[in-house]
């Protein structure tokens, strides 16, 4: 691995295991996907009939679908350096995406078939990011902060209100604008985070954004879950 792509010191990388595994882990990007699915998670917890197979589904979809798929084609169509170096090849990262995006879509598919039909228009719409968003097409339009903040933030609690009720209210838009700005702050901090660590920026301001993104998504993760046990003790 090429010492300009590593990636290897960032937060989120355990400092132990074998390198594939510690690229691997790192690539997950797993305190941000945690971030989004938190978000599907409550989007499914405001509904006011929950079902928990279906929470359990809205998040393995995106377990799956970001922590996997996207992440993997992000490493892959990037257009500059690759951000986790050449370890894994293309056809690893294309296997990667379609078997993890296969298994979102079939039980993705179960759902909209059996319970929640209006599901499928967002699996289209976050499909169409995955690739939009991560290969940079239509020259790069929808590859920008505005575009993550809608796909990976918003969109999320729509599929886990939809999943449960195959209705789009109002209940869940007041929270998508709050999971969306929280997204772009988040991805906006996180980029400026990555230019200082890049040029080995090490100072108070660099530590501040670390600080900052850890205290968003594991606040975030930390919130979901303690709202699932208050939901499960309370009913």
């Amino acid at each position: 691995m090429n010492s300009k792509d590593n990636r290897l010191n960032e937060w989120f990388v355990p400092n132990f295991g074998p390198l594939g595994f510690r690229i691997f882990v790192g690539m997950l990007f797993l305190p941000y996907t945690g971030m989004c699915v938190s978000f599907a998670v409550l989007g499914s917890l405001v509904s006011a009939q929950m079902f928990w197979d279906r929470l359990c589904a809205i998040a393995a979809i995106y377990a799956l679908g970001l922590g996997l798929g996207a992440h993997a084609a992000d490493s892959l169509g990037s257009k500059e350096v690759r951000p986790w170096g050449n370890y894994f090849s293309a056809k690893q990262l294309w296997l990667i995406i379609v078997l993890s995006l296969s298994a979102a879509y079939i039980i993705g598919a179960y759902y909209i078939v059996h319970y929640a039909p209006l599901l499928g228009v967002i699996a289209l719409l976050e499909g169409f990011f995955v690739f939009a968003y991560n290969f940079e097409v239509f020259r790069g339009f929808f590859h920008n902060d505005i575009w993550f903040s809608v796909s990976w933030g918003a969109l999320p609690v729509f599929a886990g209100y939809i999943i449960q009720t195959n209705h789009f209210e109002i209940v869940p838009v007041g929270l998508s604008v709050i999971t969306g700005s929280l997204s772009y702050i988040h991805i906006r901090i996180s980029r400026k985070y990555k230019v200082r660590k890049k040029v080995r920026q090490s100072d108070s301001r660099l530590e501040k954004q670390e600080r900052a993104l850890k205290a968003i998504s594991l606040s975030t993760i930390g919130l979901t879950l303690v709202i699932i046990v208050l939901k499960m003790v309370i009913g």
